[in-house]
């Protein structure tokens, strides 16, 4: 039977993901779901501690500043349409109370920082080239939070400028953490308020950064997933009806991928078996005070107290507490 799909080789990469392992997800929007998926199947991970970034400049400067002791002030956050904004970070962190916005932020800061003393696996997501600078302070922004366009100006990176932001830091990151892997990747979400040209021209400048960093940085690798979306689901069905965005179809099949690629056979095993715990907490009955719901409520929570003994390693007090919520007199 004839193939009708295009599969993009995978790469044989020196190192795995497993269960032990510590893993920071930065990036855009695809890091999200990346990252989302490895702290759903309980792997020790954190993600976008800045809130989505999208241009590799702002990536930097993020994993820059976690480096440092710099949390950050209340003369950094700006007042507009009734919210207090960090050019820094996403819009996800800003507040109409100004304090409350600075205490939201550094509280991640500060938990970011932490985690990246113990980060051995890091994943990086650019998502375009184009940046922002603000005028008034020269600095490029993360995001714009819908300012007046007049405020800033816009231009597209070349390969070098990506290169040259990414580098030193990532550098400084190996000597401190020896252990540390990175996985370089490409969004494949498609800025088409750029236009479609000019679209493809930004993901062809982080495409060839990509391809330099990890020829330059032994420890620096790269993930297909624009690839995998573009030849492997070479289709509009596998897109949202936005027609920017993969449908959940297409990052299921990227997440398949990323696990063939990084997950050995004994990590498969577990986030199968641990799957399946996830998949019974969503379980709504329609009779939750039944004795065959009981029983199986018990038995879930054997089931959990077995893979706590099994792999000291695993937190599962999350469905715990959700099984143990709809025990008759527990609840």
């Amino acid at each position: 039977m004839q193939n009708y799909q295009t599969l993009v080789p995978l790469p044989e990469y020196p190192f795995r993901i497993g269960y032990q392992d510590h893993i920071l997800s930065l990036g855009s929007c695809f890091a999200e779901h990346i990252g989302r998926r490895l702290a759903d199947h309980h792997f020790y991970s954190l993600l976008n501690p800045y809130g989505i970034l999208y241009n590799p400049l702002s990536i930097a400067q993020g994993l820059q500043r976690l480096l440092q002791d710099a949390p950050f002030q209340q003369s950094g956050l700006l007042e507009h349409q009734g919210l207090w904004h960090s050019f820094f970070h996403h819009g996800a962190f800003s507040h109409p109370g100004r304090e409350e916005a600075l205490e939201r932020i550094n509280a991640a800061y500060r938990r970011a920082q932490g985690f990246l003393l113990t980060a051995n696996r890091m994943i990086l997501t650019l998502g375009t080239a184009y940046v922002f600078t603000y005028r008034p302070s020269g600095e490029v922004v993360a995001n714009c939070h819908k300012l007046p366009g007049t405020a800033f100006e816009r231009r597209r990176l070349t390969p070098r400028e990506v290169i040259a932001a990414m580098e030193p830091v990532l550098y400084e990151l190996k000597n401190r953490q020896p252990e540390l892997e990175v996985i370089l990747t490409v969004s494949p979400v498609r800025h088409l308020r750029d236009g479609l040209v000019e679209n493809q021209r930004s993901k062809a400048v982080l495409l060839l950064a990509c391809s330099e960093l990890s020829r330059q940085l032994p420890f620096a690798h790269y993930f297909p997933s624009y690839e995998i979306q573009m030849d492997e689901l070479r289709d509009y069905r596998f897109y949202a009806p936005d027609l920017i965005h993969p449908s959940d179809v297409a990052i299921d099949h990227i997440w398949q991928r990323f696990g063939q690629a990084f997950f050995d056979g004994p990590t498969r095993q577990l986030m199968q078996r641990i799957g399946k715990v996830i998949a019974a907490s969503s379980h709504r009955p329609f009779h939750p005070a039944s004795e065959p719901h009981q029983r199986f409520l018990q038995q879930q929570l054997e089931i959990i107290a077995q893979l706590e003994q099994e792999f000291p390693f695993l937190n599962l007090n999350r469905e715990r507490e959700g099984f143990r919520k709809q025990l008759v007199g527990e609840g």
